[in-house]
């Protein structure tokens, strides 16, 4: 693809980015050469505990999750998020992941900014800082609600609640992407709790299951659940 394409197609990446929308044309094209734009598969660690290199991403396309690991070893997932969101182990946007993993679940497009670059832009336009702040405060209270979550509702409760919500992400009633480890992973318990879970959905068909693919049958029932 020619240099000027390039360019365009990442100016218009970044314009669809609602922290940005407020630049000027201008802006933009400094935007664009000030960051760089990357690709990477799934599996990819963008960072984990003890990275000390400060860089913001800006997600396209694909899915990121941040997890913890306890000393036992078990997997806590803190928060997921899509396409055109930020995030970045970062203190002076409020993005302190020390102790997280930073991990694609998806393959993934993404820019990449510098410390130097993002302070630059906060201190020329107050309200690209105003809204990281706001992405920052919706992240922290999502973490805040799962882990209450976790505390006090059951597991069918946690997982009839997950599906249902990517059934709104995915647009329809078929889930795809997803082993059981992941959504185990995602309602903070173990496999074969999650296996046993779905069976017993599949068994009072709110659900039909197949490889790496659930198809939601009766949302009114998990809800139902989810409501618990």
């Amino acid at each position: 693809m020619p240099k000027n394409q390039k360019s365009e197609q990442k100016i218009n990446y970044l314009q669809m980015v609602d922290i940005f929308q407020d630049l000027s044309k201008e802006e933009m094209e400094e935007m664009d050469r000030t960051t760089t734009m990357s690709t990477c598969r799934r599996g990819k660690i963008f960072y984990q505990p003890q990275d000390t290199t400060e860089v913001l991403f800006i997600l396209k396309k694909g899915r990121v999750q941040f997890y913890r690991i306890s000393p036992e070893g078990k997997k806590l997932v803190v928060a997921t998020i899509g396409p055109g969101t930020i995030f970045g182990e970062m203190s002076i946007i409020g993005q302190g992941m020390q102790n997280a993993f930073a991990e694609s679940t998806e393959d993934c497009l993404l820019c990449v900014m510098s410390r130097h670059d993002v302070e630059r832009l906060i201190l020329s336009k107050p309200a690209v800082a105003l809204r990281i702040m706001h992405v920052m405060a919706d992240r922290l209270t999502q973490a805040e609600s799962q882990l209450e979550d976790m505390a006090f509702k059951s597991i069918p409760t946690r997982l009839a609640a997950l599906l249902l919500k990517l059934r709104t992400e995915h647009g329809g009633d078929r889930i795809y992407g997803y082993t059981h480890q992941d959504l185990a992973e995602a309602v903070g318990t173990y496999r074969e709790t999650a296996t046993q879970t779905l069976n017993e959905f599949k068994a009072n068909q709110l659900i039909a299951i197949g490889r790496k693919r659930i198809d939601i049958l009766d949302p009114d029932g998990l809800e139902l659940i989810a409501s618990e």
